[in-house]
């Protein structure tokens, strides 16, 4: 242990879980926008020297590789990538049992450390070991992999698996444990077990965030499987009396972090309201979702900051000074990465986009909710308003799920829209959107365009690194734009108001103002008053850039829910 013991492990007073970290392109073990916060999140721990640790699964095979064919067909491939090149593997080992047999778990390390030089472990959780089984090996290989069996021996690894290589680790002195979302709820009861059934004890080290709206994101198991899995770590009757089995008979991992947690929140001021409402009885706050600042400014527009905001990195909130720099020197800026962003896609896609034309960027998992093909409803109505009103190309990005028949179909549509429109408008589909292509992506288009199913997105991230790169977004009043937005100075909303259920009229409307504000506002303005656009990207960056960070996010945690 002695080459842990840099990390001071006894002065760490937060321990964070995660089923996905995303830190970095080179270590692929992130499937979309939960990876990326808590990656983020680990970053700015570090940044602030928050005394924080973290936990993970290694995910050794990756999420996967999204490969698309001529019509939109995607093909999942494995990701082969050597952790050994990035990770430190630790000498202790700790055993899990599950289905009556004792796991073998490892650990491995990686470093983050911040600008001031703070630093945050990232433990990765690996059962590649000889001496367990062949299907136990495989246990930390797939991001959300295999079967319902398989991805509860995950979560069991996570949370229980978690809690033991902390305690052999000597985290002795933690006081928040914090859940990201429910993967890692198990690790509740491990601790129910470690405090000999102390109830208000454990209640006052947790603390959960919840993550989303739609009941499918919240994750449950059979009873039948959960008794199979983890017999010696669970008394139906005892959680059926508690609520933890939900009305459908199932072990649900929400309802098991949330009757267990001190401190529970959403992501956005919206989603902590609509929590309240699909767990009532359960005091719900809010802490609204951020960007790791220095991770997702483009590098054309860190040396603008460098030079007129020297304190921005630590500092995010002094991005409100951004007001002080010249528009043609923020326009410069912008251009540049959109210069980047276009060389890139020509080049690697063989496409034909140009740099003097409206671009506007959609990416992001493809489910059905988050309405990809939104703008694709009336052909003949969008070819017209680029005929009269000006030229606009259009990115796409985004993977669907392996077992998502559904998000597929909506890739291949949005294909069968790029032939069909062919002649109108330029349109590219990235694939394999991952870290790399994303910072490309949020600081090159011209326009972030989002247009879920209200009240479904919860947050969302994606237009928080648009608007720090001064990128205005187009988006349906839902998740962290309710917050940031400022019609005709942030960017534009579309449809009406926020809602608490999503209406066939809800969505008529939705769809007659964003072709009415394309019309008349978002191409007008592109084409025909500079000044004011360049406006509205300079307020964007001062607005939404200074408030919509990790660094205020995780003082919030510091002060609402760890160390109260």
């Amino acid at each position: 242990m002695k080459e842990y013991r840099k990390y001071n492990p006894q002065e760490r007073k937060v321990a964070y879980f995660s089923m996905e970290i995303g830190l970095k392109s080179e270590i692929p073990t992130y499937s979309g926008g939960l990876g990326i916060l808590a990656g983020d999140t680990i970053k700015s721990f570090a940044d602030r020297k928050v005394p924080a640790v973290a936990v993970s699964l290694l995910n050794e095979k990756g999420y996967f590789f999204q490969d698309l064919d001529e019509n939109g067909n995607q093909r999942e491939i494995e990701v082969n990538w050597d952790h050994k090149k990035h990770m430190t593997l630790l000498k202790d080992r700790i055993n899990v049992n599950l289905e009556g047999r004792d796991i073998a778990v490892r650990g491995w390390v990686y470093e983050v450390e911040g600008l001031s030089g703070g630093k945050v472990p990232v433990i990765f959780l690996d059962t590649n070991i000889d001496s367990n089984n062949e299907g136990d090996r495989m246990l930390t290989s797939y991001l959300y992999g295999g079967d319902r069996r398989y991805r509860l021996m995950q979560e069991a690894l996570l949370g229980i698996g978690g809690i033991r290589i902390l305690q052999i680790l000597d985290h002795d002195n933690l006081m928040a444990y914090h859940m990201n979302e429910g993967h890692a709820a198990l690790l509740t009861l491990e601790l129910i077990d470690r405090y000999e059934g102390d109830l208000e004890k454990v209640r006052n080290l947790c603390v959960f965030t919840t993550h989303t709206p739609v009941p499918a994101g919240h994750d449950s198991f059979d009873i039948g499987l959960a008794k199979n899995v983890l017999q010696n770590f669970i008394d139906v009757e005892t959680l059926r009396h508690d609520n933890i089995i939900d009305h459908e008979g199932k072990l649900n991992m929400t309802y098991l972090a949330l009757y267990h947690s001190k401190y529970i929140n959403g992501v956005a001021k919206k989603h902590g309201e609509i929590s309240r409402k699909m767990f009532p009885g359960y005091s719900i706050e809010a802490i609204t979702n951020g960007i790791h600042t220095p991770s997702w400014v483009s590098p054309h527009f860190a040396e603008l900051f460098d030079k007129h905001i020297p304190s921005w990195k630590n500092d995010p909130h002094s991005l409100r000074n951004a007001l002080n720099i010249s528009r043609n020197e923020i326009w410069r800026a912008h251009k540049n990465c959109k210069k980047d962003l276009i060389k890139f896609m020509n080049h690697h896609y063989h496409s034909n986009l140009k740099e003097d034309v409206l671009t506007i960027g959609f990416a992001r998992r493809a489910a059905t909710y988050k309405r990809a093909s939104l703008i694709f409803t009336d052909l003949e109505r969008l070819k017209k308003i680029v005929k009269e009103h000006g030229k606009i190309q259009m990115i796409y990005g985004g993977k669907a799920h392996p077992m998502d028949g559904a998000g597929k179909g909506v890739i291949r549509q949005i294909f069968s829209e790029i032939k069909e429109l062919k002649d109108d408008i330029e349109i590219v589909y990235l694939k394999n959107y991952e870290i790399y292509t994303a910072k490309l992506l949020v600081a090159g288009v011209d326009v972030w365009l989002n247009t879920p199913m209200r009240p479904m997105e919860a947050s969302g991230t994606s237009g928080m690194k648009a608007a720090v790169n001064g990128v205005l977004n187009f988006s349906v009043l839902d998740g962290w734009w309710i917050e940031g937005h400022i019609e005709g100075f942030t960017g534009w909303s579309i449809g009406p108001k926020p809602v608490d259920i999503e209406s066939e009229a809800n969505q008529l409307e939705d769809i007659k103002d964003l072709y009415k504000k394309l019309e008349e506002k978002v191409i007008p303005l592109y084409y025909e008053d500079k000044d004011w656009w360049k406006e509205m990207m300079t307020q964007n960056i001062a607005l939404n850039g200074s408030f919509f960070n990790t660094h205020r996010m995780v003082s919030q945690y510091v002060l609402q829910a760890y160390f109260q």
